[in-house]
Parts: C-alpha cells; structure tokens; sequence
C-alpha cells in the first residue's frame, strides 16, 4: 500500500471565490505512484469548502451568486455577533471541505468537464489543502 500526503497553499484574493486547484491535486497524483485507489482532498478551514464542477465563468459567477443568496452576510446570524462570518461558516458547513475521488491507472476518475476548486467564503487569505493518495 502507497500513501503520499502534501498540501497545497492557495492565496486568495476576494471574500468570496473559486480557486480551480485540478492541476496541483493531479500533480500529487502523480507524485505519489498510486496506481490505484483515492485521492482524498480537503480544506483545513472552517470557512472554506471543496466543489467539483464546470470551470466555466458564467457557471462560477452563479455558484458564488447562489451561495451568497442562501447564506447572506449580515442576515442576523448569531455567530456574527462573534466574528462577522457567520455567513462564511454556515456555506462551509453546508457545501462541505472534503472531496474523494477514485484512481485508477494513476489518474483521478472524473467526468471531462470537473474541476477541483477550493470555495474560499471568508478572504482574502492564504488557504491549506491536505491532498491524500492511498492505495497500490
């Protein structure tokens, strides 16, 4: 059994944004020598979260576009009268931070037009991705 674990910095510059990360998750991938198994990703923060879709800018406009109607800022959360990110935190909770994805052959299985995007919701900041490759 191999295992690879590394992370990914990604530097954020808006509150609200989609990082497309599929080219340093694949990257690891390869690294890693694992012929078959999962990669597992997830974000080390809990006002962040990981999607998989299209990576095309009217689609990521409406993801952030929707996400911000479900969870407004400034809505009368609770935590708000915490830390002003009530918002951020509610998305993550909901969305979630971590994905899996099989391998087979040494790559990700997934579909032609899924990308890997970290959803920053509380920027700009620098974030962490915890990548792992297990299997043969």
């Amino acid at each position: 059994m191999k295992f690879l674990f590394e992370d990914i910095h990604v530097s954020t510059r808006s509150r609200t944004e989609l990082v497309d990360v599929t080219r340093q998750v694949e990257e690891i991938m390869r690294k890693s020598g694992v012929r078959n198994g999962l990669c597992v990703i997830h974000a080390v923060h809990s006002t962040t979260a990981v999607i998989v879709n299209e990576n095309e800018s009217g689609l990521t406009k409406d993801i952030i576009k929707k996400i911000q109607q479900d969870f407004p800022k400034g809505a009368g959360w609770l935590h708000d009268m915490v830390d002003d990110n009530a918002d951020a935190h509610l998305a993550s909770s909901f969305i979630g931070p971590t994905r899996i994805f099989p391998v087979r052959d040494g790559k990700l299985i997934r579909g032609t037009w899924q990308s890997i995007f970290l959803l920053e919701l509380d920027g700009p900041r620098t974030r962490r991705i915890a990548i792992e490759a297990i299997g043969e």
